[in-house]
């Protein structure tokens, strides 16, 4: 037996007690955005074999059980998928890269999988989508969720003016094919939206966010994402940024309050020259340190039940051709694969908390 598997299992023991104790929710959500070796294109299709040989610590972390419960593939350009471009890179509008086989990978091994439209390099195309026809950006999406049998994640890292009309209406026609699914049985359903670290970056987006799509009462949304902020931050810092959200009106912005089981929490698994701890040491990591919050954090004007859904991971394989990537031998099996040990992780994923 592996010390790092060994370490994991005395950490479990450690988790139980924790999550055992009153107002401690279990963590639902532990994922990791993925981009691809191409620095978030999916510009190209791959082998299975060499898919797996850069990206096994995520089905094993290193006793043949899974590291994560949801993996999001990114990131899709949505004015091509608009337009349903064909060109190298993109077939109809989906990234080469993006196939059933791949999706294939991971849910066979029980694994959710998601894909993300945007990300902040996309974020004029968003524009320009969105102005265009909003509708069939919306049905286009969601045909492209039930063709790869995935669920689908809104960034649209617009902090100037977006176009939240244009916003709705691409909701409203995802909702339209795809209704709202408490249960979760439908992954093509699932739909998402990133939003700041905090509430003082994306406020517009925040607070349309919070009013009429993650409220409990008639959710349109299934959760946020709180993104990682432009560093790595300490553990009051990232607490105090996920701590906004669920306080809602901070800094004179009129935000209203989110349920912390609308809300995941983000970290960086690796910076430019080498891993985190959130990749390779968990013991030393924030998902460590940060575990009780996020298991606990009270809501505060939204929601009934304590703790945030749980963490995601930025990112798997190569989210920069220059920076450091987490594929072999920089495996994340230490970090991400221990906490799914210590956090008891249900895989896959169970219904989500909804209130």
């Amino acid at each position: 037996m592996r010390w790092s598997m060994l370490a994991g299992m005395l950490l479990a023991l450690l988790a139980l007690f924790r999550t055992g104790s009153a107002g401690a929710a279990q963590i639902q959500v532990y994922g990791v955005w993925h981009c691809s070796n191409d620095g978030c294109n999916w510009g190209k299709a791959r082998s299975i074999a060499e898919f797996d040989s850069m990206n096994r610590w995520l089905v094993d972390r290193g006793d043949g059980r899974p590291s994560v419960n949801l993996v999001v593939l990114s990131f899709v350009h949505p004015l091509k998928l608009l337009d349903r471009t064909t060109d190298a890179t993109t077939l109809n509008g989906i990234p080469r890269g993006m196939t059933p086989e791949i999706v294939r990978y991971f849910t066979d091994r029980g694994i959710r999988v998601m894909v993300s439209i945007g990300g902040v390099t996309y974020t004029r195309a968003w524009d320009t989508a969105l102005a265009r026809d909003p509708t069939l950006l919306g049905l286009a999406a969601a045909q492209m969720a039930m063709q790869l049998g995935v669920g689908v994640e809104i960034d649209y890292e617009q902090d100037r003016s977006p176009d939240l009309a244009g916003l709705q209406d691409f909701i409203s026609a995802y909702r339209s094919a795809l209704p709202y699914d408490a249960s979760g049985r439908r992954p093509a359903a699932r739909l998402t939206i990133d939003l700041a670290a905090g509430n003082r970056w994306l406020v517009d987006l925040s607070r349309k966010a919070a009013a009429d799509w993650l409220r409990t009462d008639r959710p349109v949304l299934d959760y946020a994402n709180a993104i990682v902020p432009d560093v790595q931050p300490g553990q009051g810092s990232a607490t105090s940024h996920w701590q906004e959200h669920i306080d809602g009106v901070r800094h004179g912005l009129a935000v209203e309050p989110l349920a912390p089981a609308k809300l995941t929490a983000a970290l960086y698994l690796a910076g430019d020259r080498r891993p985190r701890p959130e990749c390779n040491h968990f013991a030393a990591s924030l998902q460590s340190s940060t575990g009780a919050f996020v298991q606990s954090a009270a809501p505060n004007g939204a929601g009934t039940t304590p703790g945030l859904l749980g963490y995601m991971f930025w990112a798997a394989e190569r989210p920069t051709t220059h920076g450091r990537s987490t594929q072999p031998p920089g495996g994340c099996e230490g970090g991400v694969g221990t906490g799914a040990t210590v956090h008891a992780i249900p895989i896959p994923m169970p219904p989500l908390r909804q209130e």
